[in-house]
């Protein structure tokens, strides 16, 4: 796994900004601008360019990012790039990732301003993570790449989580805690101390992970109990 510091990107006040466009013009994408202009507004580092989608914005959508063509035009660049994957979803974000094979393009990880990250935690970031204002990582932590942790979320000491995992806001995940790949915490859903969780499971909004939970599952309720497809779709 590639290992990023903040400082592994973060080019010193004298370098021309670099060149960074996002991949999704959605609600997470307009979150993800506001994150490179606080970025910059503590260190000017980026140049944004604007960004891209399979779907061009509607005429009435919120004004946004300059639009600059779909994920194959992107992936056609015969420039160097910086991109960050704006995509909410663990697995739509990892098969938009997988589309991205242009050799003149590159990850990286931003990191709010505001959240402690200095050496002695011994925090390792994966290429690509976006990690939101407000969030809390301890020690000992490490990320896959291209993790999503949204608003105000919390990872406790000597945690996992694998590439694609995402986070909405206030998800919180205890101390030795494990996430494999492209596990999906909803809002306020907490895993605690010591649990793993398996690939590709979805642990819905204000769930509570208490024990391990299965590779592919949704689990829902406190304690967080594991579902049946067919018993979500019968409630939904």
């Amino acid at each position: 796994m590639t290992q990023l510091f903040f400082s592994d990107y973060h080019d010193e006040d004298d370098t021309p900004l670099q060149p960074l466009v996002i991949v999704g013009a959605g609600g997470l994408g307009r979150e993800v601008r506001v994150l490179v202009q606080q970025l910059n507004d503590h260190q000017p580092t980026w140049n944004l360019l604007g960004c891209y989608d399979d779907q061009r914005p509607a005429p009435d959508a919120p004004p946004s990012l300059l639009y600059l063509g779909t994920v194959a035009d992107l992936n056609a660049t015969t420039e160097r790039l910086y991109v960050v994957v704006a995509v909410g979803s663990s697995r739509a974000r990892a098969a938009v990732v997988g589309r991205l094979t242009s050799p003149h393009l590159a990850f990286p990880t931003l990191i709010h301003p505001t959240v402690a990250h200095a050496p002695y935690q011994h925090l390792h970031f994966g290429a690509g993570c976006i990690i939101a204002q407000g969030c809390i990582l301890t020690t000992d932590i490490r990320l896959g790449r291209h993790v999503l942790l949204n608003l105000g979320c919390t990872i406790g000491h000597d945690a996992v989580l694998e590439d694609f995992c995402s986070l909405m806001p206030h998800a919180n995940v205890g101390g030795e805690a494990h996430l494999e790949p492209a596990v999906y915490l909803g809002t306020n859903a907490t895993v605690i101390n010591r649990v793993r969780v398996g690939a590709g499971a979805i642990v819905g909004a204000g769930a509570v992970a208490v024990r391990d939970l299965p590779a592919g599952c949704t689990a829902v309720g406190v304690p967080a109990r594991a579902i049946k497809n067919e018993e979500l779709k019968m409630k939904n």
